[in-house]
């Protein structure tokens, strides 16, 4: 392996490093407008890119998954981060103007979204809110945001980003996070699978790349590993499994597992990690009608299958209740809703042979589709803390369920909760559905839930991924995993207020669309979900976003509207 023009590369970032720290914020913001006018230049070619690598074109609606989580997530962000940035540039409090709460269990909650009529409107419906670790106070709150910012003598690190290969947005999101919240300067390597995305980020970081404070490489795990043992090297982040982190840190082969069980890094770099894990879907028993049923079916699938079941933070283990007695009803319009997915191209290597080795160790499996199959997995036991679905992520399209007892909505609620807790792998996100009447005579026990859920994202009637899109929430694992069971990752990405102490994102979104929603308490203008596989006009809708994050204007909020209507 050719090695030169690596070192070049580290050799370049720590000539520069010293130069970034010292950049005054003005300079900074100045990036973040070239960066944003760039990627709109780019956005359609990216996306067309990104389909045509996944086997889908440009006028499937599955296409707006690639709008949606490519430049428009990165649009999003940059308007949070510039923000920000202009704030803290201007001698302004980050949180000027973000109501926060003590939660009774003492926590300090502030509610960071929606915060304009754009995205009240934009959103309908969604709102987000951070939890803090309980040391933090709400007299001391302000003081544990925009550490690097805050910091006398702050020092730059030569950061290496392994990108993810599955979501266009993450590997930019990263290295924004990296130069802008964190103060580094970043050589960020492409993975394999999106390589085909580096020309664009190239294109979109070429100021920042001119100005040596960013680098971007290609190549296999042959590269990654060189990088993240070069003497240049700072500190790492990577987005993937638990096995490419155990490499990292531990080393691989007998003598990484040895190193892991005695707790011997090989690697005494930082590393921070998103690394995903097995979500629980969340279905609390409530009276609901056949629409109510479908959607939520709907939901979940949608949950499972967008992007072909690659995303670190899809749906993975559905939790009913044993006695609801609408279970089997809600089961027969997952299945349904599991047959009428159209058949998507199998992008990441080696997922049919992942998936085949899963269902192949399960006894009850249906499958779904011809030429690539989705699977349903039931019948497992919520017992068995050694069962596979609980105990592993599965990257890719099977979904597996189990049922847990409970007399009432607050009992099976704790009761899935322990399960969720204890029992499945990974802390990245975890999805609780329940009907409007439901949750207002259990509000308590709701509350009580999402408190104590160990998970880094906590999504009421909407999915996790959300806030992964909503940039001003911190996106990562929950709080406290130990190196040598890293499970969903350490660190945070994302969090355009520059926490540094969160320990949770709260997503709640509507349990019904509108203006079905009404009737049941719930007023809101969102109506089917843009994210849902079902909506016809996902790919209109996303690239309507780019123009409106390019130039905002209410007349674009309508256009976009009017396509929501026909989803």
């Amino acid at each position: 392996m050719d090695t030169a023009h690596i070192d070049q590369a580290v050799a370049d970032l720590q000539e520069s490093k010293d130069r970034w720290v010292t950049l005054p914020i003005v300079d900074k913001i100045a990036y973040l407008d070239a960066i944003k006018d760039k990627t709109v230049s780019v956005a359609e070619p990216w996306v067309e890119a990104a389909t045509k690598a996944k086997g889908l074109s440009m006028d499937q609606p599955a296409a707006g998954e690639e709008w949606l989580a490519g430049p428009f997530t990165v649009l999003w962000y940059l308007k949070d981060l510039r923000t920000s940035l202009v704030r803290l540039a201007s001698g302004i409090p980050i949180l000027h103007g973000y109501e926060s709460t003590t939660s009774p269990s003492g926590q300090v909650v502030v509610d960071v979204f929606p915060k304009s009529f754009d995205e009240r409107v934009l959103f309908s419906g969604v709102t987000a809110e951070v939890w803090m670790d309980p040391q933090v106070t709400e007299e001391n709150l302000e003081d544990t945001t925009a550490e690097f910012y805050r910091t006398r003598d702050p020092r730059s690190r030569v950061t290496v980003t392994l990108g993810a290969g599955n979501v266009a947005s993450i590997p930019f999101l990263d290295v924004l996070y990296a130069l802008f919240v964190e103060g580094n300067v970043v050589v960020l390597k492409m993975n394999p699978v999106n390589d085909y995305l580096g020309p664009f980020f190239e294109t979109i970081f070429d100021g920042l790349i001119a100005d040596g404070f960013v680098r971007i490489t290609y190549g296999g795990a042959e590269v990654g590993a060189y990088l993240s043992t070069h003497d240049g090297v700072d500190s790492i982040h990577i987005t993937g499994s638990a096995t490419t982190y155990n490499a990292i840190v531990f080393g691989t082969g007998a003598e990484g597992d040895a190193n892991r069980e005695g707790d011997r890094p090989k690697n005494s770099r930082p590393v921070s990690a998103e690394l995903g894990g097995a979500a629980p879907f969340i279905v609390v028993p409530g009276a609901w009608s056949n629409k109510d049923i479908r959607y939520q079916a709907e939901h979940l699938v949608s949950q499972k299958l967008n992007n072909s079941g690659f995303n670190c933070i899809a749906a993975q283990v559905l939790v009913l209740p044993r006695t609801w007695d609408q279970k089997d009803q809600f089961l027969d319009a997952v299945r349904s809703a599991m047959a009428e997915a159209e058949d998507r191209d199998p992008y990441y290597p080696g997922s049919s042979d992942r998936a085949a080795r899963a269902v192949n160790q399960s006894d009850e499996v249906e499958r779904f589709g011809d030429d690539h199959p989705r699977y349903l997995v039931t019948g497992l036991d919520a017992a068995d803390s050694q069962e596979p679905w609980f105990t592993k992520e599965i990257f890719g399209p099977a979904l597996a369920v189990t049922e847990l007892p409970g007399a009432d909505p607050a009992s099976f609620l704790a009761n899935a909760v322990e399960f969720a807790n204890e029992y499945l792998y990974g802390t990245l996100g975890a999805n609780i559905v329940v009907d409007p009447k439901t949750a207002r005579a259990n509000a308590d026990a709701l509350d009580q839930a999402v408190a104590d859920l160990r998970y880094g994202t906590v999504a009421v009637n909407a999915w996790t991924g959300v806030g992964y899109f909503l940039g001003r929430c911190p996106w990562g694992a929950f709080p406290g995993h130990a190196r040598d069971d890293i499970q969903s990752g350490t660190g945070v990405v994302h969090n355009a207020l520059m926490f540094t102490k969160a320990e949770k994102s709260v997503i709640r979104g509507p349990f019904a669309e509108a203006p079905r929603s009404f009737l049941k308490g719930e007023f809101h203008l969102a109506p089917k979900l843009v994210y849902l596989i079902t909506n016809k006009q996902a790919h209109v809708i996303g690239e309507k976003l780019i123009d409106y994050c390019d130039e905002p204007s209410k007349a674009k909020i309508a256009s976009i509207a009017a396509s929501a209507l026909r989803g």
